[in-house]
This record gives structure tokens, C-alpha cells and sequence, in this order.
């Protein structure tokens, strides 16, 4: 299956949980069943499913035709090239494709001189308005290829200003490039590049991360340490005629080898094999060399040769476009689209839809605890108005006045109960405090100090080991704090159970020590930049500047998720208590008024138990249909994808 109508499949399952997400909130609602925790659970759920973004991140040095694979994959439908892909230099900022419903299409291009300021690209997402804005219409793949090709533009500028944008550096002339009779440099003109376009795909929710060159890789550390580690794939791509290069095995070794344990989501593509179709050699003579340089390749790279695919993205392009199936065939294309289809996208819906079920678990568990509530306070007033049958008004008015000081003693017992928010709220102060941005920084000060400081950088490699170090302690620490927090929970919800028949259970604490695993994944990507290759490039003030900040930027991410999870769980544990204080108000406020009404009517008893039997019947229903629900949720059959996709 191609990695196009795999992605249709990927988004019709989304299409379908988000339908019966709704359906399900519209149930709850009709039936009084959407408390503030479930209304958050089902609001978790559906954001997790419609923002859920794919990246597949392209990374190759120059001129190895990754902008012409990815007109190949996604874009031969508007029947020409839409990413500028012309011989020599074409991307030459970071380029992000994707689809956000609330911008209009338009391409957003970041001043290559915002790298003079000290602000993460993180942080000029965040102002707009410091972006060049061009206008897209999709809908003419003339004036969209017209306007994207301004990805490629560059500008030319004095020694000084190349210094100072971290494209010349003294101590390494190799990597330098060429100047001109002026003695300027050529330089990309733009940093970043976001497009946004309503492209079915990136509708759905890909994203597509094109990488420029080595060069321009080495000089923006944010791309490497904060960029490609989000991909859920990443796309390495080579010449064919010329396998593994030294250049490629210097991004390889720097910056994709780094990017985790997960080399399943790593595809190598050799590129342009009609340079090696050649009318002296036999058809099986060239499956033999490109077979070899295969295997060789997967050899340099550690990986297994399945994961290294022969293409002509070329070829591929031209034959979608004029419908040609020999040549299609012949340009190996569809193996990759089936590689990113399957292996990718495969995976990827079978982490989202576990992530997914365990949600839908902890939202049923929550309003079936409802339910049963409603359901245990129904058969108690049942048993306490039969219990009436045949005595006279004076015994009626006494359970009114015992239910009236039930509830007063009810109301004085607040005092206890808000005890327990206090102890758990000023734990949960100590465990945010653990997380926050200032409690980062300061652990990351001495680092930051030590990348700051002129010349060549002493000790900067103590420094890192240092920091990481200490992360990793206070988030082994924070776990810890979350699992005291969590046995106080524990303990206070079951003498609350105890003492005032509550059926309160603690939701399942974070578990925070995950996060180690990503601050091993950034300490390792980060780690090439403080390597004795770099050391010249470290000593470039800018160039460590640029990497504090990306540093900062990536653990800002973890250590922000962390906290979100962190308050999603004092959240749903504060909802639980809220809910059963006001189900046990207004069983106070439902009991004296069924005895006010017998009180009133002689004949109120026996209609007052019938209609309590009767809401004891809907509510078995209820349970009933919230499983059936709930299993509809958890269990859309692919068929029913299929049918989406049909329809």
C-alpha cells in the first residue's frame, strides 16, 4: 500500500474516533453525565487525536534530489514540481510543510538575520509578525511552485556579517564558502520557512520537515537538537552512483545516528539509480551494482538493508505525472511510499490508538464510578422509604429531621475535607516548583555560563555532564514526589470513603521517570557540538549562543509536558471529589424532598418508590450503553476505514 493511501487510512480512523468522540459527549450531556473531569478527559482525547502531527523529516547534503523526492511522494498531483528542485543548491532554509485550518495558505519566511538576536526559533513562532508573508493559492500550481521558490533565495554579505549569521569561521576555512571578486559571501537569505497548505495530506495532519545541506545543518544546532528528534521518520537520502559519501557520513555519525534507539523509523534512499541504467549493461547487471551498493551503504550506516531502498525520484515524478506505470515501476518509488506507509504509519497509529484507549479506559472508569453513585443512593432511598410503609406522620417527620441533620453534619464536615485539598495542594506546589522554567534554568545556569564564556570553551564538557546529571536526579526526584503525592491521595480518598460512603480512587499517578529517556535523547544529540571537531566552531560566540538557546528551548519542552501531565492529574483527582460532593448534596436535597412529598399525599409513598425504580432501571441502561459506547470507540474495525475512504 502506497504511503498516500495509507494516510487516508490513517485519517479516515481519526475522522471516525472524532465522529463518535462527539457522539459519545452528546450522550453524556443528555443524560447529565458531563462533569468538569469527564468534559476534561473528552476534551484531552479529542485534541490528542485531531492534533496529532507525522513528521518525516528529509535530511541529505546538497544535490542529492530530496527536494524532487518529495515531489515524487506528495506533490505529483498538481502535475509539476511544486518544491524548487533545479540543479545545484535548491532548499536552503529549514522548510516545514504543513496545514493549519486557522492561517489562511500562505508561505512564512524568517529573516536569516533574526540569528543576531537571542531568541529561539521556538520563540519566533511565537511573533508572527516578524515573518515575510506570501500569499499561496493553491489551487494554481504555477503561482504556489512561483512562490515556494523563494525558499531557495540568497543574498550576499560582507566577511563580518557571515561571522556574525555563523557562516565564516577563521578556524575552519574548509568549511567556509566561496567569496566573490567583492569579497562578499553568498548566504541563505531566509532561516525558516513554514508553508501552509491545504494539501489533503497535510490536512490530516503530516508535516514535512526539508533539511537544506551539512553546512547549514552545522550552523542552526535548534534544527538538530530540537527539530529532526520530533520526527516520527526521517528520510536520509544519497546519491546512488556514489553510495556513502564523506559528507554523508559526517550529517549520519553527527546528527541522525543520535536521534534514538528507534531505527525502525529510519529509511535510507538511494537516489538517481537512471544514472546507473545504462544501455551497455544488462537490466540484470544494473540490479546487481545497485543491489551491492545497497548492502554496502546499510553496512556504513549500521542499519539492515531493507531499510536502504534504490529510486529515481525523477523518474518517479515524471511517470505519476504522464500515468506511466512501466516507468513508475522501473523508479522503485512505490517501495518507498509502502515503506513510509506501512512501517510508519503502522506504528505510529498503534502508539496513538494505545494512548488513545488508555484515555477512553480512564474516562469509562470515571462515569461508570457516576453511574454506580447515582445507583448506590437510589437503592438506599428505596429501602429507606419502604422502610415507611404503614407508620404514621410522626415517624415520617422524624426522618425528615434525621436526613435535615444528616445533611448539616454533611456540611460541617468541610472543614476535613478541604484539609485533604490543602496537604495535596501544597505538595503539588513543591512538585511544580521541581518543574519549572525558573528551577530549569537555574540547573542549566553554569552550562549556559560555561557555552557563553570567549574563546575556547574549558571544562564546557564537565559542565554538560554536570547539568544532565543534576535533570536527571530532579526528575527522578519529581517522580518520587508524585508518587507521595499519590499515596497521600490514596490514603485520604479511602478514609473519605470510610467515613462518608464515597467511592473515590485515586487516578494513576505520571509517570515522570519517563522523561529521563528524553533528556538522554537530547543530552546524546546535543553532545557532537562539544566533540574536539567542534571545538573551533564552539569558540564562535554566536555559534554558542544559538546553542544555549536551543538547548534551552528542547528541555523547556519536556520539562512543560511533564507539568501538563502533572496537572491533568490533579485535575482528574480535584473533578473525582467535586463530583461526589455534589452527587451526595443533591441526594440530601432528593431525600427530603421525597419525604416533603409523602408528607403531602397519602398515596405519595408507594409513587415515590416506583419512580425511584424506575430511574434505577434507566441507570442500569445507562451503564449498559456506556460500555457499548465506550467498546465503539475503543474498537473501530479497519473496514470501517475503508468505507470512509470509499464514502
Amino acid at each position: 500500500m502506497s504511503f498516500n493511501k495509507e494516510f487516508d487510512q490513517h485519517g479516515a480512523w481519526r475522522k471516525q474516533f472524532a465522529l463518535r468522540l462527539r457522539l459519545l459527549a452528546e450522550w453524556l450531556s443528555d443524560h447529565d453525565l458531563m462533569e468538569p473531569g469527564i468534559r476534561e478527559r473528552l476534551d484531552g482525547l479529542h485534541a490528542q487525536v485531531k492534533n496529532d502531527k507525522i513528521m518525516v523529516a528529509f535530511v541529505a547534503e546538497f544535490s542529492r534530489g530530496k527536494s524532487e523526492l518529495i515531489n515524487a511522494v506528495f506533490f505529483a498531483g498538481y502535475g509539476r514540481r511544486i518544491m524548487p528542485a533545479s540543479a545545484g543548491r535548491t532548499t536552503m532554509c529549514p522548510t516545514e510543510l504543513g496545514y493549519d485550518a486557522d492561517v489562511p495558505p500562505c508561505l512564512r519566511l524568517l529573516p536569516i538575520e533574526t540569528r543576531l538576536q537571542p531568541l529561539s526559533l521556538l520563540d519566533w513562532r511565537n511573533a508572527p509578525d516578524k515573518w515575510e508573508r506570501v500569499d499561496l493559492d493553491v489551487n494554481d500550481p504555477k503561482q504556489l511552485a512561483r512562490a515556494i521558490q523563494k525558499v531557495a533565495e540568497v543574498r550576499r554579505v560582507t566577511l563580518d556579517e557571515a561571522r556574525g549569521l555563523g557562516f565564516w569561521s577563521d578556524e575552519t576555512p574548509d568549511d567556509n564558502p566561496l567569496t566573490g571578486p567583492d569579497g562578499t559571501v553568498e548566504v541563505p537569505k531566509w532561516r525558516h520557512a513554514l508553508i501552509n497548505m491545504a494539501h489533503p495530506l497535510l490536512k490530516q495532519g503530516l508535516v514535512i520537515l526539508d533539511t537544506p545541506g551539512l553546512n547549514a545543518i552545522g550552523a542552526e544546532p535548534e534544527l538538530t537538537v530540537s527539530l529532526l528528534p520530533q520526527a516520527q521518520a526521517v528520510v536520509f537520502i544519497l546519491a546512488a552512483d556514489t553510495g556513502v559519501t564523506k559528507s554523508d557520513l559526517t550529517i549520519w555519525r553527527q546528527h541522525l545516528s543520535v536521534l534514538g534507539e528507534g531505527k525502525e523509523s529510519r529509511l535510507v534512499v538511494l537516489n538517481k539509480i537512471d544514472t546507473m541504467w545504462d544501455a551497455l549493461s544488462s537490466p540484470e547487471q544494473v540490479q546487481l551494482q545497485i543491489a551491492s551498493q545497497r548492502t554496502d551503504s546499510a553496512e556504513i550506516l549500521g542499519l539492515s538493508p531493507r531499510q536502504v531502498l534504490a529510486v529515481s525520484a525523477q523518474k518517479g515524478l515524471l511517470a505519476k505525472v504522464n500515468r506511466d506505470k512501466k516507468l513508475l515501476e522501473a523508479s522503485n518509488l512505490m517501495e518507498l511510499e509502502t515503506a513510509l506507509g506501512v512501517d510508519l504509519l503502522g506504528q505510529r497509529r498503534k502508539i496513538l490508538s494505545a494512548a488513545v484507549a488508555t484515555g477512553i479506559q480512564s474516562l469509562r472508569v470515571e462515569t461508570t464510578r457516576m453511574v454506580h453513585t447515582r445507583s448506590r443512593d437510589l437503592v438506599e432511598q428505596i429501602q429507606e422509604l419502604d422502610g415507611l410503609r404503614g407508620k404514621n406522620a410522626g415517624v415520617i417527620k422524624q426522618m425528615r429531621l434525621r436526613i435535615e441533620q444528616e445533611q448539616a453534619d454533611f456540611d460541617a464536615s468541610g472543614a476535613k475535607i478541604q484539609a485533604v485539598r490543602s496537604v495535596h495542594l501544597r505538595l503539588l506546589k513543591d512538585l511544580f516548583a521541581m518543574l519549572s522554567s525558573t528551577h530549569l534554568k537555574s540547573e542549566v545556569s553554569v552550562l549556559s555560563k560555561a557555552l557563553r564564556q570567549p574563546g575556547i570553551k574549558l571544562g564546557v564538557r564537565r559542565a554538560y555532564d554536570h547539568t544532565f546529571d543534576r535533570l536527571r536526579a530532579d526528575m527522578v526526584k519529581a517522580n518520587g514526589m508524585a508518587g507521595d503525592i499519590q499515596s497521600m491521595l490514596e490514603g485520604s480518598f479511602k478514609s473519605l470513603n470510610a467515613e462518608y460512603g464515597f467511592s473515590l480512587q485515586a487516578p494513576t499517578a505520571p509517570l515522570l521517570s519517563q522523561y529521563v529517556n528524553d533528556l538522554d535523547l537530547i543530552e546524546k544529540s546535543h553532545l557532537q557540538y562539544l566533540s574536539l571537531g567542534n571545538t573551533l566552531k564552539l569558540a564562535q560566540p554566536e555559534f554558542a549562543e544559538r546553542l544555549a538557546r536551543a538547548l534551552m528551548s528542547r528541555l523547556r519542552v519536556v520539562y512543560d509536558t511533564a507539568v501538563n501531565e502533572v496537572e491533568l492529574w490533579n485535575k482528574s483527582a480535584a473533578a473525582q471529589l467535586d463530583a461526589q460532593l455534589r452527587e451526595r448534596r443533591r441526594n440530601f436535597t432528593r431525600r427530603i424532598e421525597a419525604v416533603s412529598r409523602i408528607q403531602q399525599a397519602a398515596g405519595g409513598l408507594d409513587e415515590r418508590i416506583r419512580e425511584l425504580q424506575t430511574h434505577q432501571v434507566k441507570l442500569n441502561l445507562l451503564d449498559t450503553k456506556l460500555a457499548e459506547l465506550t467498546d465503539h470507540l475503543l474498537a473501530i474495525p479497519e473496514e470501517e476505514s475503508d468505507e470512509a475512504l470509499v464514502a
